[in-house]
């Protein structure tokens, strides 16, 4: 069972729900850490205090806030547990949203709330169905960890889940990205269409999902263990420079369906990109029968 992160209440109005908060995320990565190559011993990180200049125990550390050169006030964990603010105990809910209103740049890491005890199981119940039923989610503000935040609660198989947020003005405006000002056709936007409608899918469940890095990882781990040949890495592709977007999109759409295992015929172009294909093709043919009547008369 998940450990608990954080103890206190859901607030609904004058609705109280005690809860827990679990962490909704595993990490599998492989992890390593810091070896001296030299004989393979192990490099740690020393907390040594800077005036003293010696090696000080977790016990003797702070936290402190330096307002001026030189000058740092301590502040206890004790006195970040007893802020002056409504959302040091509680989730304070303060608004019900659509989710698409919420800019998925802002939603961040999930946790899970466990209802405390059976005094929050109906309270708990009746936020899980009401949420579910309107559709909507929560946005509400919490502190933890020295600060205050904003979060996201919404409902997955009937247990609330609490996300992190970020703040809207921490937030960058996309204009750094200088988007580019090329246009493209109608037609090229149809295509881009049909290949996306080629690759859509229900769920994320399959090989492509899976984290191929950490097992390639585990491969290398292996052999070395093994004093075996490490694998070889597969040679990638190289981009091909597009030429011909309509003809790139075409063949995109062919593969996606090869590998659904789907009938592999080249996607019909849409007709109004193949008319007027077929359009620019046609001074070409009256070019070369006037040319051929200058021949004749000129024999």
């Amino acid at each position: 069972m998940p450990r608990t992160i954080w103890s206190g209440a859901i607030s609904f109005g004058l609705v109280t729900v005690p809860c827990h908060v679990q962490s909704a995320t595993e990490n599998h990565s492989i992890q390593f850490h810091q070896y001296h190559l030299e004989d393979m011993g192990r490099v740690r990180v020393k907390k040594v205090c800077e005036l003293e200049d010696r090696e000080i125990a977790q016990s003797e550390i702070g936290k402190g806030y330096e307002y001026a050169k030189d000058k740092v006030v301590a502040i206890s964990d004790e006195e970040l547990r007893e802020l002056p603010l409504p959302t040091a105990k509680a989730i304070e809910i303060e608004a019900f949203v659509p989710l698409d209103s919420i800019d998925p740049i802002q939603i961040g890491e999930g946790y899970y709330l466990a209802p405390d005890g059976a005094v929050a199981a109906k309270p708990y119940k009746l936020l899980v169905q009401a949420l579910g039923r309107s559709s909507k989610v929560a946005v509400a503000k919490y502190a933890w960890s020295g600060r205050e935040r904003l979060g996201l609660l919404r409902i997955r198989d009937d247990a609330i889940v609490l996300h992190a947020m970020r703040w809207p003005d921490e937030i960058r405006p996309p204009a750094a990205v200088d988007p580019p000002n090329e246009k493209v056709s109608e037609e090229e936007i149809e295509g881009a269409l049909a290949l996306m409608e080629s690759m859509a899918r229900d769920d994320l469940d399959g090989p492509e999902f899976e984290d191929t890095y950490t097992d390639a990882l585990a491969k290398i781990i292996e052999a070395k263990r093994e004093d075996r040949e490490l694998p070889e890495a597969p040679e990638p592709e190289k981009p091909a420079r597009i030429l011909d977007l309509m003809a790139a999109l075409n063949e995109s759409v062919e593969k996606a369906k090869a590998s659904r295992g789907e009938d592999a015929d080249v996607h019909e172009m849409p007709k109004k990109a193949a008319a007027k294909n077929s359009a620019k093709k046609q001074p070409a043919k009256k070019t070369a029968k006037k040319a051929a009547a200058r021949k004749s008369k000129s024999a």
